[in-house]
């Protein structure tokens, strides 16, 4: 009887795990609401209660245990391969990274600003492509990510290349020539909260940051998406827009980057 009970909790525990980790995931990778609802939030609602640790929280946790420090390129490795087998993270991903990467190149900035940290991947990826003597400006709204991203980021070796600043960035673009000797940014990533793509893109403009040949770079345009600032980058007069079709990062939903050339 003992045995039989035992055998059952084992069977049923292993159909459990085979449906949260294996048939569920695969069942959603094709369906963009799909894949946020259970990556997002199921997922990690439960890690968080089974572990009383945050997603942040564990993501540092594996680059500390696997990275090699000092490593830029062994950190962004790590968290995909975490992203990837163990815990999906909203970074902009190693697809859509490889394009990141060829406009940081391409584009070799003076100046850089991007918007939303997280975790600080895509902060990794831009720092370490960065120019002699460039610094990153990465605004960062929650304290508790912010807190996470600047152990990334001391753990990749790119601090001095990199100013974490937290706060809202509706409040900190107007500053930003003030406290920080900005006069124009060369390059922009957008990677926060979707509604506010719009609003600081019209601020950056209204605050005189960005000068003729200024490139904006805007991540999760098609998922979540953000139709309000696509329409506009797309149809001012002020910007040469161009969208590069890629996926939701560690799914196959659709989304993409649009790159926009501020021409003045």
């Amino acid at each position: 009887m003992l045995l039989g009970v035992l055998l059952a909790c084992v069977v049923g525990a292993a159909v459990l795990y085979a449906l949260f980790f294996w048939l569920i995931p695969a069942a959603v990778q094709h369906n963009a609401w799909a894949a946020l609802l259970w990556h997002d939030v199921i997922v990690e609602r439960f890690l968080d209660f089974v572990t009383s640790s945050t997603r942040p929280q564990r993501l540092l946790k594996a680059v500390q245990k696997k990275a090699i420090r000092g490593d830029p390129q062994s950190v962004i490795s790590t968290i995909d391969n975490f992203c990837r087998s163990s815990e999906w993270a909203m970074n902009v991903g190693d697809e859509k990274g490889t394009i990141l990467d060829s406009v940081v190149c391409e584009v070799s900035p003076g100046s850089a600003l991007e918007l939303g940290t997280y975790c600080g991947y895509s902060t990794v990826r831009i720092a370490r492509l960065l120019p002699p003597g460039t610094k990153l400006i990465t605004v960062e709204f929650n304290p508790d990510f912010a807190k996470v991203a600047r152990q990334v980021i001391e753990f990749a070796g790119l601090q001095d290349k990199v100013l974490l600043v937290e706060g809202p960035s509706g409040d900190l673009i107007p500053k930003m020539r003030d406290q920080f000797g900005i006069t124009t940014f060369d390059l922009v990533f957008l990677d926060h909260w979707k509604d506010r793509y719009l609003p600081d893109t019209k601020l950056l403009e209204e605050c005189g940051l960005l000068q003729k040949g200024s490139v904006l770079l805007a991540d999760n345009v098609i998922c979540p998406g953000t139709p309000e600032y696509l329409a506009y980058v797309r149809s001012s007069p002020k910007y040469d827009s161009k969208y590069f079709k890629s996926h939701l990062e560690y799914t196959k939903v659709e989304d993409g980057l649009e790159k926009s050339i501020f021409l003045g």
